[in-house]
């Protein structure tokens, strides 16, 4: 049996497909050796062990998401929720972890969301769909909670979609990269926006435009991770029909850049 389909096998890892990365980064020996093949033969008279720390969620967005629910004190045990730009679906695990009844996961793409979830009856796989292009009519059942993670557009082309599905008072966690907000102008070497100007302009106008269009920000925070490239993002809290609360946009924003320097 291959090494990888062993370990999902037996439960010793969530999926095949997180199975063969953990072995191609050096996490499972096979005898007391170090195995770096997902698909190396092994029999049953083998011994296996898992040495690298198992991940908490399929993707490492989930720790975004999970700092969010934590700090802003959100319960989605028994919500609708929805996933927008779910990719492997780390926000989607999260949120089943954490008692959700359903998550609608969206993404542009396709063949994206991890296996478990795609196949779980709690998830509806919503592949290919760009958000912008949907109404509220075509989700069967009436959404709480939404989350977001996109790339390579602005919040504020997302936000009024987001009002728009939305029940009365649900609340949104959405996840704001400096980088696809700011001018040509505030993007350095890698793409990273180093400045803190530029950093805090950008979570002010986003806070501004939630208000603007009904979705009154409740919470203000910065990810625990920095996202792929290497850029500090931020969390923002944001409630239906209600009004902002009064955040002190510069002191996250200095304490994120402290956190991460």
């Amino acid at each position: 049996m291959r090494l990888d389909v062993y370990l999902a096998e037996n439960k010793m890892i969530k999926s095949r497909e997180l199975a063969k990365k953990m072995i191609s980064e050096g996490g499972v020996t096979v005898n007391g050796e170090v195995v770096t093949k997902p698909a190396k033969e092994i029999s049953e008279e083998d011994e296996v062990k898992v040495t690298a720390e198992l991940p908490a969620y399929v993707g490492r967005g989930g720790l975004k998401l999970e700092k969010a629910l934590d700090s802003f004190h959100i319960d989605v045990s028994g919500l609708v929720c929805m996933d927008i730009g779910a990719s492997t679906g780390g926000f989607t695990d999260c949120l089943l972890q954490r008692g959700a009844a359903y998550v609608y996961a969206v993404d542009v793409g396709h063949g994206q969301l991890d296996p478990k979830l795609a196949a779980d009856e709690r998830v509806a796989n919503l592949e290919g769909m760009n958000i912008r292009n949907v109404s509220a009519e075509e989700f069967d059942k009436p959404i709480s909670f939404i989350c977001t993670d996109v790339s390579f557009i602005s919040l504020t082309k997302v936000i009024p979609k987001i009002y728009e599905l939305l029940e009365s008072g649900g609340k949104a966690a959405m996840l704001i990269k400096p980088q696809f907000e700011c001018g040509r102008s505030d993007i350095g070497k890698n793409g990273i926006v180093k400045s803190e100007k530029a950093q805090l302009r950008v979570v002010k106008e986003i806070y501004t435009f939630c208000g603007s269009v009904g979705m009154g920000v409740k919470g203000l925070e910065y990810s625990p991770i920095k996202g792929g490239d290497g850029n500090i993002e931020f969390l923002i809290l944001a409630e239906k029909d209600a009004q902002s609360d009064v955040i002190d946009c510069a002191r996250v924003v200095s304490e994120a850049r402290k956190a991460k320097a």
